[in-house]
């Protein structure tokens, strides 16, 4: 008779299976939304565009990226924490998302309860960059040049708090110099200082500071992470001190609540985008890691992540906002 009881158990949760894989099919009913909280323009928000455009041709339903930038990320992260958790709408988000907990004293939502992952699609290289004419061409030279001139580098970064902020206060730390950090409104007021003489440094995803690398208005120091850039061969800050590995992400978050199926056919349907050709083609442009972890994955990495942004906030002593 165990044979019965059994299948008797097993029916309904055959049932339960098929029941959300119907529904997973059935998604989505309508348009979909991808919040993105910082301003549009430049290499994420081309990637950005080309998922959307991807996921579009999949769902047969239109998919649209909405900007709500501001307050680190903070206002666009809240509207989707705060929006219906259907599946409709989507954010896509940076390192900011596991920084914010420990760097802002009052956040409007809770990143781990009111907000689920849903895939990180790209680890995002960092680099360090100077002026051509800069009297270091690499993180040795950039040592001993600010050894020997105490006080006298500054760096600037897209913000206070952000990735490239904390990453650059850890390798202070860990290779024994200063300089002082002057945080930007974004990436372009940082690029504009740099060139115009009012920077000496400047921390920033490799993907956006590539351009102005390639047109010869900056030179890499050093990438952050522990291996080159693909397809590129500027060294690593690795290279000088073994260990060393700081990144920045890029992914999908959707509100608590949002049915585990549907987190899994978004999942499911955007790494079959990450995996066609041009998407592949325009990440290794940009220097970009393709990911596509599962939901599960990507709450884990998360948690991982607020905890060692944690630690490095309370280490270099940056105050909160």
């Amino acid at each position: 008779m165990k044979w019965i009881k059994v299948a008797l158990i097993a029916i309904p949760l055959a049932l339960n299976f098929a029941a959300s894989s119907a529904k997973a099919q059935d998604f989505p009913k309508g348009p979909v939304k991808i919040i993105v909280p910082f301003p549009p323009g430049g290499p994420t928000d081309t990637v950005g565009r080309l998922l959307a455009q991807k996921l579009q041709e999949t769902w047969g339903q239109t998919v649209v990226l909405d900007y709500k930038p501001g307050a680190g990320t903070t206002i666009g992260v809240d509207f989707v924490a705060k929006s219906p958790p259907d599946g409709l709408t989507i954010g896509m988000v940076n390192s900011s998302f596991s920084v914010n907990p420990t760097l802002r004293k009052k956040l409007p939502y809770d990143t781990q309860k009111d907000l689920a992952g849903v895939t990180q699609l790209f680890n995002m290289q960092l680099a360090i960059v100077a002026r051509p004419d800069a009297p270091f061409n690499n993180l040795k030279e950039l040592i001993e040049y600010a050894r020997k001139n105490p006080g006298k580098l500054n760096y600037g970064t897209p913000g206070p708090g952000s990735s490239t902020h904390l990453g650059a206060e850890l390798l202070k730390r860990e290779a024994g110099f200063d300089m002082l950090h002057i945080g930007m409104k974004g990436s372009a007021p940082a690029h504009t200082e740099l060139m115009g003489g009012r920077l000496d440094l400047v921390v920033d995803p490799f993907l956006s500071i590539l351009p102005y690398v390639q047109a010869g208005r900056m030179k890499v120091i050093a990438t952050m992470g522990d291996k080159r850039v693909t397809g590129y061969d500027y060294p690593t800050v690795g290279d000088t001190l073994p260990g060393f590995n700081v990144g920045a992400l890029l992914g999908f978050i959707a509100p608590a609540g949002t049915p585990k199926h549907i987190l899994q056919k978004i999942q499911s349907d955007t790494v079959k985008a990450l995996a066609t050709v041009d998407v592949q083609k325009r990440a290794q442009d940009f220097g970009l890691q393709v990911v596509g972890s599962r939901p599960e994955q990507f709450d884990a990495f998360i948690g991982g992540e607020i905890k060692r942004w944690g630690r490095i906030v309370t280490e270099a002593k940056i105050e909160q906002e």
